[in-house]
């Protein structure tokens, strides 16, 4: 994902942390904020030391979620600011456990319209079991 598409800076971290709304479920917190001006969304990625304890597990699980969000790019609302805050119960995740999780919150929080058809799929038949 290229730097464009990244909130870096501390200033407009907090002002999305801050006056953004959020949206959760157990391995995600999605805070989002409208910005009418942007050409495309920007996106800010937290893992902190709680959900992995070395820099290999917070990096791999920032990794995934940089694959999944390339994977959905033109499916995001393009003038929005948001932050994807790592919980600790997404500590031993794999790459399909990512994915699922990180696409719920997203549609809880009106970043992408919907669930994708097979991830829900996968969802109802893992409750059925």
């Amino acid at each position: 994902m290229r730097k464009s598409y990244r909130v870096k800076s501390e200033k407009d971290f907090q002002q999305v942390f801050e006056t953004g709304d959020s949206f959760a479920n157990r391995a995600f917190v999605i805070y989002k904020v409208g910005k009418p001006e942007n050409k495309h969304f920007r996106v800010g990625i937290s893992v902190g030391k709680k959900v992995g304890h070395t820099a290999v597990a917070r990096n791999r699980l920032k990794r995934y979620i940089r694959a999944t969000l390339t994977e959905i790019k033109e499916r995001i609302d393009p003038q929005i600011d948001f932050l994807v805050i790592t919980r600790p119960y997404a500590r031993e995740f794999d790459m399909t456990k990512v994915r699922i999780n990180l696409l719920h919150a997203l549609s809880l929080a009106h970043v992408i319209e919907e669930m994708p058809d097979e991830i829900e799929e996968k969802e109802s038949e893992r409750h059925s079991e």
